[in-house]
């Protein structure tokens, strides 16, 4: 089982929906969260606002269509791994989530709300965790939407302990392409909403989740070796968003 430290409980997440960018984001940041609200019979339900289509790697240089395609299966094969069967998609562009009309993406957002009526939403924070414009985008549709439907939910942003930082800056140094906007987001531990420290049959559940986005996984984890990869992803650190309406 996973040691948790946490100031929200698991079993007080209820029904989760993860809002995310590209296939791969809800399993780096969030896949021991669901696989742990999962095994106690509550629902999650995954949003991604694109197939991800311009993750192409060097090991898998696929066009477009074929990189869209090929990701869709391994998002359904990551998303199984921790019990998780229902997931929608936006079909936005990859890339181009930046230019896509804010409010007709918040409006989206807030119908899948009121569809799914969550206890908890997760998402990327304003900072997009890497920088990533896509992820940032992302952020502020959510908390859009959020806020127009009353917050009637939780909404906790993925985020990382200064402990966390410092091993994903150390990947960042060794092989780059992690940080597009310098670092990543720092919470101080007392700060974090809830976080989940990922052992046993939870933390191989994640790894299951992550190597089936192998398009995506196969080289930072080739660099790495299992071991060493496993601890990085090992913890899941999230924040609660402001209810200050000028916030976030």
């Amino acid at each position: 089982m996973a040691a948790n430290k946490e100031r929200v409980s698991l079993a007080g997440l209820g029904t989760v929906l993860g809002v995310w960018a590209h296939p791969d984001d809800e399993a780096f940041l969030s896949a021991g969260v669901m696989a742990q609200v999962t095994a106690s019979g509550r629902r999650v339900v995954v949003v991604t606002a694109t197939y991800g289509e311009l993750g192409d790697t060097d090991a898998y240089p696929y066009e477009k269509d074929r990189m869209a395609a090929v990701r869709r299966h391994e998002l359904a094969a990551s998303l199984a791994a921790v019990g998780v069967s229902e997931h929608r998609s936006l079909g936005f562009a990859d890339g181009g989530c930046a230019g896509v009309d804010a409010g007709h993406a918040a409006d989206a957002i807030a119908r899948i709300i009121d569809e799914v009526r969550p206890d908890t939403i997760l998402t990327f924070g304003p900072d997009g965790m890497t920088g990533h414009p896509d992820h940032q985008a992302v952020s502020a549709w959510t908390t859009a939407a959020w806020r127009t439907t009353d917050r009637r939910a939780r909404l906790l942003y993925a985020t990382l302990t200064p402990k966390e930082l410092a091993q994903w800056e150390d990947v960042h140094e060794r092989f780059g392409g992690v940080w597009m906007s310098g670092t990543g987001p720092c919470t101080d531990e007392d700060a974090v909403a809830i976080r989940l420290d990922l052992t046993g049959d939870v933390l191989d559940r994640k790894m299951v989740a992550l190597r089936a986005q192998a398009t995506q996984t196969t080289g930072l984890l080739q660099a790495l070796g299992p071991d060493a990869f496993a601890s990085l992803c090992a913890t899941e650190s999230f924040v609660e968003a402001p209810v200050a309406g000028g916030d976030g």
